[in-house]
Formats: C-alpha cells, structure tokens, sequence
C-alpha cells in the first residue's frame, strides 16, 4: 500500500521540518536560477535562521509522504488584507501530480479563513512557464511586471479572495 501526502502547517519550533524546507528550497530552485543564469537568487542563499524567522512569522504549510518534507509554500497577510505568497516548491519527483495546486489552494484558504486575506498575490519569473501556467489555471492574472535586469522581469500575479471558499474551511 503507497502513502498518501498529507498537508499540514510547520511549527515555528519545528527544526527537522526547517531544515527540510530549506533543502528542498535549494533543490526546487536550482532550474530557476539555470533558467536565468542567476545562482545568487535569494531562495538559493537563505540562512536557516531567516527561514526559522519566517516559521514563527508567517504561515508555512508542507506537504509530507511519510515523514519527508516533499512540498511547502508560505504566507502573510498585510494590514490591508493583501496575502502574499511565497516559495512554492515541489519535489522534482512529485511535480505534475497536483501537489503544487493544492498547496496553493490550502494556502489560500488558511489566509483566508484565518488571515482575513481579500486578496492573493505572488510573483514569478516571466520565463517560468510551469509557475505561470499553474497560477493562471488557479485565477490568478498578472497585474504587474518589474525588470529585475536583463534576464529576468520580475510578473506580479494577483487574484481577489473568493469569500464563499473560506466559509466552508472555517
């Protein structure tokens, strides 16, 4: 019998789940940096301690198989009700499967029901077409760009936060 992923958030004080995210963080965005020439991306030079920092901030939810960490995206909500999400990641391994979507989805919903989110927004490389087909499959549309040199154009994406969703998960 095969284990089931399960989804669930990261403890602030939970080392062994930081460490994990953390090299699964370097893993997943190694074809990014390649796919801009870039190594010196900020996913790729993160400290244990910032990501420690983000844990107790911000909420992080991770995809486990068993006890391997194998999926994770973070998440804030600003005073104005924007959430920000962040460094979604999945295993090579376990890409294409419907992880990242619903990682995504469970993100939202946690910063809706408990952040009081109004609106989502993330960003991307203009050149990450996986990234971008996956967030427009999820309603999100690009509202902004930001030329970050001349290899990368940094796409902000954004979508409203749909109330209806969040009152079933509360």
């Amino acid at each position: 019998m095969g284990m089931s992923v399960t989804i669930s958030a990261a403890a602030a004080d939970d080392q062994d789940a930081a460490e994990q995210i953390l090299k699964l963080q370097y893993l997943c965005y190694q074809s990014e940096a390649e796919l801009y020439g870039d190594y010196s991306i900020e996913p790729l030079t993160q400290t244990l301690d910032s990501l420690k920092g983000e844990l107790a901030a911000g909420t992080v939810l991770v995809a486990r198989l068993g006890d391997e960490v194998v999926a994770s995206v973070r998440g804030s909500v600003d005073a104005d009700g924007t959430a920000r999400i962040g460094k979604l990641v999945v295993h090579p391994r376990m890409q294409r499967h419907g992880l990242g979507g619903r990682l995504l989805d469970a993100i939202e919903r946690r910063l809706g029901a408990e952040g009081g989110a109004k609106c989502f927004q993330l960003f991307t490389g203009h050149r990450s077409e996986q990234n971008l087909q996956l967030y427009r499959k999820h309603g999100y549309a690009a509202v902004a760009s930001r030329r970050v040199n001349e290899r990368l154009t940094q796409l902000t994406l954004a979508k409203e936060a749909d109330a209806a969703a969040f009152v079933a998960s509360a």
